[in-house]
C-alpha cells in the first residue's frame, strides 16, 4: 500500500521512529536496530515501508534499507515468524549478515536471536535458502566463502572427498577453486569435478 514515506522525524527510539510529513501527518513506524543505527541523528529521512493488517491491530514497519525490507518481506512468509519476529532477526543481523547465514546453513547463529527457537531458525533456512541470493547482491554468500565460510552443498562434498581419503587441506582448496567456475553446482557435480583435480 505505502513504498515509502518522506518526513522530519519527530520521535525516535530504538524500536520506532515518528515521521511527520510535510502535510502534518505522523506516521508511526516499527524499526529494526539497524535501521535505528542508520537514522542516527538525520532531520529529513525516508523510509521504505510495509503494512501488515490483521484482525486486532494494523502495522506499518519502515526501512532505511530496501535490502532489509526484502528480508522482512521474506521473513514473516515463513510461518510462524510474524513481523514482531522479523524485526527482532533485523536488529541481531545486518542484511548481509543474514544473507550469508541463510545461505550457508547456520541455524546455530540464526537460533541466537531472543524468542527463535532452532526449528524456527531451520524452517527459516530451509524455505529462504534459494531466495536470498535474489535479493541484492549475491556477492554475500561469494565473500562468505572467500572468507572461509561455507555452504551446506560445500560441506557434504568436502565430507565426501574426506571419506574417500583425500586431505580436507587439498579438497576444500579444490573445492572452493571450482565453487567459484560453477556457483551453481550440486554436490555430485562439485565431487565429480573435484575427484578429476584432485
Amino acid at each position: 500500500m505505502y513504498e515509502f514515506i518522506r518526513g522530519e522525524v519527530s520521535a525516535l527510539t530504538p524500536a520506532h521512529v515518528v515521521l511527520e510529513t510535510p502535510g502534518g501527518v505522523g506516521y508511526y513506524l516499527h524499526i529494526s536496530l539497524q535501521t535505528y543505527s542508520s537514522i542516527a541523528e538525520q532531520k529529513q529521512i525516508r523510509l521504505y515501508t510495509h503494512f501488515i493488517v490483521r484482525e486486532d491491530t494494523q502495522l506499518l514497519f519502515g526501512f532505511y534499507d530496501p535490502i532489509e525490507r526484502a528480508l522482512f518481506r521474506l521473513l514473516i512468509g515463513v510461518s510462524g515468524v510474524g513481523g514482531n519476529t522479523a524485526r527482532m532477526v533485523l536488529s541481531t543481523f545486518s542484511a548481509q549478515e543474514l544473507q550469508v547465514i541463510i545461505a550457508t546453513g547456520k541455524a546455530d547463529i540464526l537460533k541466537s536471536v531472543k524468542g527463535l527457537g532452532i526449528k524456527t531458525a531451520q524452517k527459516i533456512i530451509v524455505e529462504l535458502k534459494d531466495k536470498v541470493g535474489a535479493i541484492g547482491s549475491s556477492d554475500a554468500v561469494e565473500a562468505a566463502l572467500s572468507a572461509g565460510g561455507t555452504t551446506p552443498i560445500f560441506d557434504e562434498a568436502l565430507a565426501a572427498l574426506t571419506m574417500l581419503g583425500f586431505t580436507k587441506a587439498a579438497s576444500e582448496k579444490v573445492l572452493r577453486q571450482i565453487h567459484r567456475e560453477e556457483p551453481g553446482a550440486a554436490v555430485e557435480d562439485l565431487v565429480r569435478i573435484a575427484l578429476k583435480r584432485l
